[in-house]
Order: structure tokens, then sequence, then C-alpha cells
């Protein structure tokens, strides 16, 4: 009952007000007539705080969000269903889904009984413009008696994470050569032309292709065992994501920042479908390690790491550019490596961090034209093409495929800079 009197409306607030004034006026002037009326004014808010306080129901609800992640600018639906699972009927119902406003806010709807064992179906869309991780829930459900006297307020705890990732421009097929991780393309060629006896064998598992059976090991052991060459030829790369503030400029779903993070996850998503094993790499150091998981898991893992990537405090590219070149030293086969603007001692940093016989591309992301950066991009690249990388220059993600075709195709000139305009 307290918590019943606690939910009193306005206008159940105002009846109890205005009953408790008519008696005691009724009292002061000697009323009988004031006095019946202050008495039904205040009884009716406290009947309706009686009768809603002991009504007895019991409700489930179950959410389906679909999908669970998806590209800014895109529509996801949840459904709710709301069941009575007591044995008497419900009174008015007004349900409320917690949205956060990046997704459109709050939905509400009315429902005006919902019968025992009954349920109600019910759906809303949600969109949202910026990159992120979003909690959808828990539903809230307001009991209100027919008068609009009293509301009681029950939340279910349950939720659901919707995840908002960058923009994926759709890249044309093919890839920069030297994807193979130990040396580019000759490592294919070198284990191609090894002999048996540089072929470390392992033990024959179900599955397993028999032209791959190693015979003179199977006739040693006394048991059937395979070549396990082709595990050499595991094509993998390294992504690089540079998150200085000071690197980039402008805000917003058209800031250079978010520009560059989605460039790293087209690319991202383009070569993992290839069959590429990825890890990620920020000016912070290591984000996300190579996965040998499953196509549509590793992907899931990056694009959930750049679905909440923020700007860093870093200065300089140090520890960026030591956790791109790895444990051993070297660099993975390819590289792609999106950046902001860059100065002068950052442009050889970056140069010197290309080693080994890997293909590494940058992607600058000039960004606003009209703004000053203090920087020279066109010098950043030739000082970067010099120094082997293959330089990209755009402005928005959306440049980005015409960009990586020439990219992929100029294997014979890597110091070339391909530069990408709207009207390109």
């Amino acid at each position: 009952m307290r918590r019943a009197l606690s939910g009193l409306t306005t206008r159940g607030r105002s009846f109890v007000a205005a009953g408790a004034t008519a008696i005691v006026c009724a009292f002061v002037l000697g009323e009988r007539d004031l006095l019946r009326a202050g008495m039904l004014v205040l009884v009716l808010p406290l009947l309706s705080t009686l009768a809603v306080s002991r009504t007895r129901y019991r409700l489930a609800c179950a959410r389906r969000l679909e999908p669970v992640r998806l590209p800014v600018g895109h529509e996801a639906r949840v459904d709710l269903r709301l069941e009575n699972v007591s044995r008497l009927p419900s009174g008015l119902l007004m349900v409320e889904d917690q949205v956060p406003h990046t997704l459109g806010g709050r939905a509400r709807f009315v429902l005006d009984r919902l019968e025992s064992n009954g349920s109600r179906e019910l759906g809303y869309r949600v969109r949202s413009d910026r990159r992120g991780r979003y909690r959808v829930g828990p539903l809230v459900v307001r009991l209100a008696d027919p008068f609009g006297m009293v509301e009681m307020v029950r939340s279910f705890s349950m939720a659901d994470t919707l995840t908002v990732t960058p923009l994926i421009v759709p890249l044309p097929p093919g890839r920069p050569a030297g994807a193979w991780a130990g040396g580019g393309d000759s490592l294919a060629h070198a284990v191609a032309t090894a002999g048996e006896d540089d072929v470390t064998p392992r033990e024959y598992r179900h599955g397993d292709d028999l032209r791959r059976v190693h015979w003179r090991s199977t006739a040693r052991r006394g048991e059937l065992m395979v070549r396990r060459e082709e595990q050499q030829l595991q094509s993998s790369g390294t992504l690089f994501l540079d998150t200085r503030r000071a690197a980039h400029v402008g805000d917003g779903p058209l800031s250079s920042f978010e520009q560059a993070v989605s460039v790293v996850a087209s690319v991202g998503v383009h070569l993992g479908q290839a069959g590429m094993g990825l890890r990620l790499v920020t000016d912070a150091g290591e984000r996300l390690p190579r996965t040998t998981d499953a196509q549509g898991a590793a992907e899931g893992l990056l694009l959930d790491v750049l679905a909440t990537v923020r700007h860093s405090s870093e200065r300089s590219l140090t520890r960026g550019m030591a956790a791109l070149r790895g444990p051993n030293g070297e660099g993975d086969g390819l590289v792609v490596a999106a950046f902001g603007a860059l100065t002068a001692e950052e442009a050889r940093t970056v140069a010197a961090a290309r080693r080994g016989t890997g293909t590494f591309v940058a992607v600058l992301v000039d960004g606003d034209e009209d703004v000053d950066t203090g920087t020279d991009p066109a010098a950043t690249a030739r000082l970067l093409g010099s120094a082997g990388w293959r330089v990209v220059r755009l402005r928005t993600a959306a440049e980005l495929a015409g960009a990586w075709s020439a990219a992929a195709e100029a294997s014979e000139d890597p110091a070339r800079t391909f530069r990408m305009t709207d009207g390109a």
C-alpha cells in the first residue's frame, strides 16, 4: 500500500489535496454537503490505490534484436513479446523500452488489457549515425487504474546490446601483393618447391587429404603421417589505426578520425573474407591479436573493437610502430595503415617501420582541406613512397574502393601515390 501511495499521479495527488481541503473547510464552516463531497474526492484515489496495490499479476518478457551488429546509418528491428502468466487479467499497461537517445529515444506502447495467459507482440526500429555499443532495455511496465490516479512501475532486468560498427565500404576483388606471412609471395614458391625431407609430418586426422600422406614417415612410425607444409601458407597481415587526437581534424561522422576508422574496418572485412588472419594495432600498441577463429567470428571481433575505439592521448607513434613490427622486428606480409596528419618527424618514423619483403600500404586521410594542420600531405606521401610504402591519399572512406583497385594493381611501382578526389 505504501508503494502504491508513492505511485500517485499528479491527478491523484490533486484529488487527495482537494478532498482533504474540502473536509477541513466543511468542519470549519459546518457544511455537511461539503464534507460529503470532500470525502468522495478523497476516497476515489485511495480506492484506486487499494485496487492497484492488490493486483496480483506476473508478466514475462522476451526481446529479439535483429541484427545485433550493424553499420552506422542502418536500422535494426527490436521485437518484444509480453506475456501474462498469472490467472488474472491485467489492467491498463503502459510499456516503455529504455533506448538511448542516439538510437531514437524510448519506445512506448499502451495495452488496454492483457488477458490471463495472453500475450502481445510489440516491435519498433532503432537507428544510429554514430558507432558504439548501446544498451537496449530493460523493459519498464507501468500499471495504471482506469481513472489515472495511480501508476505503479515495475522493471525487468533483461537488456540487450546493439553494436553499431563503422561504415563498411565494399572493396573490389583483389589485394596488394605480399600478403603471405614471413616474406611475400616468394614463400608460397619456396614451400611448393621444398623436398619431402624438409617437411615436418604429423599424425593423420580424420578428414585429412590422403594425397598429403607422408609415406616415408608412415613406414618408419607404423601409423599414417601427413605433411604439415600447408600450415606455412597461412596468409596474415596487420591493420594499423592512428587514433591520436592531434593527428585528426573535425568532429562527428565526417571527421578524419571517423573516416580512418571506416577505412580500417572496410579493409579488415575485405581481407578477412579473403581468408587472411589479421591483427589490429594502434598508436597505443596492439589492440587485437591475430585470431585463428572462423571467418565470421574474427570479423566480428575486429568490428567490435573498432565500434568502440576512441581518440588516444598518445603524442607520438613510437609505441605503435614498435607493435607494428612485431616481436621479430619485421612486419607481417601485408600491412595496411590509416593515418591522419603526419609531421615530417612522424613521417620519418613511419617510413623507418617498413622492413622485410612485405607490402606496406599507407592510407593518408587528409580530412577537410580548409583546415590548416601545419603539415604537408604531399611531402609525407613522397617520403613514405621513397621508403617503399604504397601511399593512398583520400578525404573520405567512400573513395577507398577506387584507391584500393589502383594499389592492388600497382605491383611494379610501390612508390606511386594514389590521390583520390570527389570527382574520381
